[in-house]
């Protein structure tokens, strides 16, 4: 059974509602929907920050836990069944006390509403400025205790840098869109994001490119050795959908042909 801890049974309960939109994660490699990204809404469809602005301090730790609950629930009803497909959902370093214990509520809903443990992968995002190191590395390895998948979004963006790996590495990292905007045209970017997949590639750690939105972007960092992309250019998120990207298949043959 997981542990309790005095943070998880505190907190303000949540005074506003809120929903997911989806956005796909293509696999070039194979050619195909690898997973998708859960995106919080409000409940009408309107962007994060209409929800996030209204989380208070005191409410992280129970909106977290209801942001995981939500992206399981509506994914086990959207994704289509026998398909291996995985889920990514955002998770606040800063708001888990207690690794095992935080993990409850997605056990449960995983339970729930039959949703496989092994097709959930958790990111944060390095952004969030996490000073304790130590807590993040035991959040990490418990989760992977659990068969979930992690990943550090909007890499070489952030505080840490390069050195969240060597502190630990997640399953993936998802490189953050400053990084890709323009590569095509620009051979410093090029040259970082060379490194950043040999490092990787060393560590055994998956890349994908966030924030595509040209075919040139595409085509420059696959040939870099990328193979999992996410951006505007195979589909925006789609509030309570799956969003569509078939015209990305005939696109992916004609760049290999």
């Amino acid at each position: 059974m997981p542990k309790t801890c005095p943070g998880c049974q505190s907190g303000v309960q949540l005074d506003f509602e809120f929903s997911m939109a989806f956005q796909p994660i293509y696999d070039a490699v194979n050619a195909r929907i690898w997973g998708y990204e859960a995106l919080v809404r409000g409940p009408d469809g309107a962007g994060a920050g209409s929800v996030l602005s209204r989380v208070r301090s005191e409410q992280k730790y129970l909106f977290d836990q209801a942001c995981r609950t939500k992206a399981v629930e509506l994914a086990s009803r959207l994704f289509p069944s026998g398909e291996d497909l995985k889920l990514s959902i955002n998770f606040m370093p800063n708001a888990v006390y207690e690794p095992s214990a935080c993990l409850r509520a997605t056990f449960q809903a995983a339970k729930r509403f039959g949703f496989p443990r092994s097709a959930i992968m958790f990111e944060f995002t390095e952004d969030e400025q996490v000073s304790d190191t130590a807590h993040l590395r035991n959040i990490i390895t418990e989760y992977r205790r659990h068969g979930f998948l992690t990943a550090i979004d909007d890499f070489g963006a952030g505080y840490a840098g390069l050195g969240l790996l060597v502190d630990f590495q997640p399953d993936l990292i998802k490189i953050d869109m400053k990084l890709v905007r323009g590569v095509d045209s620009s051979p410093a970017r090029q040259a970082v994001i060379a490194g950043i997949v040999g490092i990787a590639r060393t560590l055994g750690i998956t890349v994908l490119a966030e924030g595509i939105e040209t075919e040139a972007e595409f085509t420059v960092l696959k040939s870099a050795g990328i193979g999992l992309f996410q951006g505007y250019w195979f589909a925006r998120p789609e509030f309570e959908r799956l969003p569509k990207i078939d015209w990305a298949y005939e696109a992916e043959m004609q760049l290999t042909a």
